[in-house]
């Protein structure tokens, strides 16, 4: 029988347990660890259990930032059951400055404008 407090709920968190991932990505090389860490462990928690100041001495994983899926969080942040803690690097460029010029580069290459098509006449 399935107890409805469990019912719907990974293995992990019905057993008070997180299944977890903390990674961080650069082009040629990619860093993870899978953790099993306590219900309620934070953000930091997870930094910590994954050895990531062991691998990585003197590099500070929040200077450009840390995130749930896409999404920026703090240190005390609670993680849930299945989440990936990722570890940002800095932007190799500006987005803005991209953006730019891809709209400078478009206008460049736009077609002189076309004469609009006048409506037949119906009859």
């Amino acid at each position: 029988m399935v107890n409805k407090a469990e019912a719907g709920q990974p293995a992990c968190a019905a057993a008070g347990q997180l299944s977890v991932q903390v990674c961080q990505v650069w082009p040629k090389r990619v860093w993870q660890v899978r953790l099993t860490l306590t219900a309620g462990a934070s953000v930091a928690d997870a930094l910590a259990a994954s050895g990531y100041e062991q691998a990585f001495p003197g590099v500070d994983p929040w200077a450009h930032g840390v995130g749930i899926y896409g999404h920026a969080v703090k240190a005390e942040d609670a993680l849930r059951d299945g989440d990936r803690v990722e570890i940002y690097r800095p932007l190799t460029f500006d987005p803005m400055e991209s953006r730019r010029r891809r709209a400078a580069h478009r206008g460049r290459k736009m077609p002189v404008s076309r004469p609009q098509r006048t409506p037949k006449a119906r009859r």
